[in-house]
Formats: structure tokens, C-alpha cells, sequence
């Protein structure tokens, strides 16, 4: 069954100015909230706003996560590591990446714990590959995370803003099943990227995907009112034989009306891509 999800936080108004965070005052309410919109998913965040209370980061906390999980019928199978948009994985010092991959090493354990199968681990805007070097050091980076991958049964998807081509080179030096791509819909088309030439070249190493929509250049909008083209991503996905998750991290409704935009969005996501199959 293909699930549709939501990533963590959009079920109330932005924490701290945040469009997008862990919820401190709220994340316990989201299973019931996700069920009431029809979604069966959750994508968690850990970042470094809510570190400090955030419940995966305790066996406590895991352990109440399973009993909302079970009492809602609301799965968390994926993580968003944004705490590495705040600490990148590159242009960081010896000593700074060594602190970093040992954060990240930390979370695939605590993943496991929870069950989940796989991270998304940001390479866009502060974190993005600009250079060469810093190709070469993910490259080797990523490698020397694949045992910890392999014991903990988390895939790693690499959500990065390079262009296709790059991208697929970089996954064929990462040729391991435990590496994919995720792709995000919106940011693909706000650098004006094309779905076709993307599954082109790297579409059979897609692992997840997130949906938005946004404006050429610009930021994020409504399902539907951007340059997102969701009919070459349904072509693109159904080529390569997707079977996944679809993740909703689209454009803030008004505040108190969540639940209904959640729903509108989840009907998007079926009638262009499941029913679509």
C-alpha cells in the first residue's frame, strides 16, 4: 500500500518564525491529527531547535511514539535530519565533521530503535555541494557511513540541489542500495530543473519523494499553482516501477484550517499519483 504523509510540524502555525521545525509544543498531537486528515505517515524531523526535547532522542520518548503510533494507525518510517542544515556536512572543520557523522551515526541507531527505514539527509541552500572538494568529501563521507547503514537497516536519501547529471554521478560512486535520492518536487522546480531528465538519469535510485509546489526561482506555493510538473513526475515515477512513500511538505494553509488543507493535499497526491498507476 503506498503511503501519503505529512512532514512533521504542518498541523499548527510555524515555532519561532520556522517554516519548517520539530514541534516543540505540539508533536504529540500530530498522530491524531494525520489520522482525522486520512494520512497513514508521518516524516519526523530532528533538527537543532527542537534537539533538546525532541522524544527520539530517549527510550521514554521512543517508547511513547509507538503508543501513539499504534493508538492513531500512524506510521513514522522516515526521518528528516535537518539538524544538518543547522550543522552541514560540509564546509566544516576535521573536528566539526567528526561531531557531525557521530550525530548522524547516533540517529540511524535511534531510527532503528523507532523502526523506521530510512533518513533524509539535507545537501540544499546552507548545506548544498558547491565545489569539487566538497563532492569528493560527501563522496567519502557517505562511504564510511555505509556500515552503520547496513547495521541499522537505515537507507540514507540524499536530498541535494545538484543537477542531474551531478547527481546521478554522485550516487554511481555511492552505488550501494542502502543510498537513494529523494526527490522533492518543489525544489526541483524552483531551480528549473526537468522531471524527465532527472529520471533519466538517475530515476531508478529514487527512494522517496516529497511533494510541493514552487515558482520558478521562488518559494513555495499551492499544489497545482507553481511550475512543478506533476504530470512528467507521475510519468518519471511510474517508469521506474515507484512503490514509496509521498510525503506533503507544501505551501501553509490559515491557521486553525490544517486538518482540511492536509486532506485537500492528500486528494492531490491520490488522484495524480496512485490512481495514476
Amino acid at each position: 500500500m503506498t503511503g501519503i504523509g505529512i512532514m512533521q510540524g504542518r498541523f499548527f502555525p510555524p515555532e519561532a518564525g520556522r517554516f519548517q521545525s520539530f514541534p516543540r509544543e505540539h508533536w504529540a498531537d500530530e498522530y491524531e491529527l494525520a489520522a482525522k486528515a486520512g494520512l497513514n505517515c508521518i516524516e519526523w524531523i530532528y533538527d537543532l531547535y527542537g534537539a533538546d526535547v525532541n522524544p527520539l532522542a530517549t527510550d521514554a520518548g521512543i517508547e511513547r511514539m509507538k503508543l501513539l503510533s499504534k493508538q492513531h494507525g500512524v506510521q513514522v518510517l522516515s526521518l528528516c535530519a535537518d539538524y544538518f542544515m543547522d550543522k552541514p556536512l560540509v564546509r566544516a572543520s576535521s573536528t566539526e565533521m567528526a561531531e557531525r557523522t557521530a550525530t548522524l551515526e547516533w540517529l540511524m541507531g535511534r531510527c532503528q530503535l523507532l523502526g523506521m527505514n530510512r533518513m533524509v539527509i539535507p545537501f540544499v541552500d546552507a548545506s548544498r555541494i558547491d565545489t569539487d572538494a566538497e563532492f569528493e568529501g560527501v563522496c567519502a563521507m557517505l562511504t564510511r557511513l555505509l556500515p552503520a547503514a547496513k547495521k541499522t537497516g537505515i537507507e540514507l536519501h540524499l536530498e541535494t540541489s545538484l543537477p542531474s547529471k551531478k547527481l546521478a554521478e554522485l550516487l554511481a560512486r555511492l552505488p550501494h542500495p542502502m543510498v537513494k535520492a529523494n526527490y522533492d518536487s518543489g525544489n526541483s522546480s524552483s531551480l528549473g530543473y526537468k522531471p524527465r531528465e532527472e529520471f533519466a538519469a538517475y530515476g531508478r535510485r529514487v527512494g522517496s519523494v516529497h511533494i510541493k509546489d514552487r515558482l520558478f526561482g521562488g518559494g513555495t506555493v499551492p499544489l497545482g499553482t507553481g511550475d512543478a510538473d506533476f504530470q512528467a513526475l507521475a510519468d518519471g515515477l511510474d517508469s521506474v516501477g515507484y512503490a514509496g512513500d509521498f510525503i506533503l511538505q507544501v505551501a501553509r494553509e490559515n491557521p486553525g484550517n490544517e486538518v482540511n488543507w492536509a486532506r485537500q493535499n492528500r486528494e492531490f497526491v491520490l488522484k495524480n499519483f496512485v490512481e495514476h498507476q
